[in-house]
């Protein structure tokens, strides 16, 4: 398919509509504090012939703050949006002018919209953005996890095999940093979860109701989470960082494995358990640490109930 590219009125020296009429415009709002709204999301949102919301009664709360009375809002949600879009798209040819808001922070990232923007650029309509807050650049930021990749899930699928994998693959991501979004009802499993599949050592940060008056905020390990006052009694909203496996993990010689192997066998266990403890508690692939078992046992290969195409966390059963 060829590659859709359009350049606004201005960027071809064409004259724009007066305003910003005949467009779409997506604005952050948000994520907490009402003062992180921005003066020139205020100025769209009052200029707007119609705010596109996820839910009109939480929007309608917050043009009533900003002192804009009498808009006309749309509802757009995971249950309407492909059916509302082509009147969308009606109104944008009529040149009006359309915001585009959900909730909170920035709309299409975990929010209704991806299908209203994308449907807007192919009828080659133009497409603008005022960006502003969002829960998931303000967790990383504060995280101390940042400077570099990190890998976005949003909400984990709640249960059965789509959520073993989901999590099984997660556990496998040690190099940047995993963003998660989280219901307070379900804190508690999902830490539980991660600590399965990636140890107990591996370092969290939990953001508790981001920039809002009860705003909290806990770094440690997965270990220590399920412990903390914010997970052990949950209230509001949550973001979930699970940080990069540490460097030094990776740099324990094979004699002090060895020694700590050989810890771990005079309390007894299987192999297939011995290299599970280490793997959590070292953060090393199950494979380096099936190989200095083998030493250990004087064989060459692992014992037949082990994968040798090994994953360097188990999946959670």
């Amino acid at each position: 398919m060829e590659a859709e590219h359009r350049r606004s009125p201005r960027a071809q020296g064409m004259r724009a509509s007066s305003g910003e009429t005949g467009k779409l415009v997506v604005v952050a709002t948000p994520i907490g504090n009402l003062e992180d709204i921005t003066f020139r999301a205020v100025r769209v949102l009052r200029e707007a012939d119609v705010v596109v919301a996820e839910d009109t009664r939480k929007t309608r709360g917050l043009l009533t703050y900003l002192g804009i009375t009498g808009k006309r809002l749309v509802s757009l949600h995971a249950h309407n949006e492909v059916d509302r879009v082509p009147h969308l798209i009606d109104l944008l040819k009529q040149d009006k002018m359309v915001a585009l808001v959900s909730d909170a922070g920035t709309p299409g990232i975990s929010d209704p919209g991806s299908h209203l923007v994308a449907a807007c650029m192919r009828a080659g309509l133009e497409v603008t953005a005022v960006p502003g807050p969002s829960a998931l650049s303000t967790a990383i930021s504060l995280s101390g996890f940042g400077g570099g990749r990190f890998l976005f899930e949003g909400f984990l699928p709640r249960k059965g095999k789509e959520r073993r994998e989901r999590l099984h693959e997660l556990g496998i991501v040690t190099e940047m940093p995993v963003i998660l979004f989280e219901a307070p009802h379900h804190l508690g499993s999902t830490l539980a979860d991660l600590m399965e599949v990636c140890g107990e050592e591996r370092q969290v940060f939990i953001a508790r109701e981001l920039t809002k008056v009860y705003e909290e905020l806990w770094l440690g390990s997965l270990g220590e989470a399920l412990s903390a006052p914010l997970v052990d009694q949950p209230r509001g909203e949550y973001v979930i960082v699970l940080g990069p496996r540490h460097q030094e993990h990776t740099t324990i010689s094979e004699e002090e494995l060895l020694v700590f192997l050989e810890q771990l066998m005079a309390k007894g266990g299987s192999r297939r358990d011995l290299a599970t403890a280490a793997s959590k508690k070292l953060g090393l692939s199950r494979n380096k640490v099936y190989a200095v078992l083998n030493q250990l046992h004087g064989t060459t290969s692992p014992p037949a109930d082990v994968p040798t195409a090994g994953h360097q966390c188990p999946p959670v059963a």
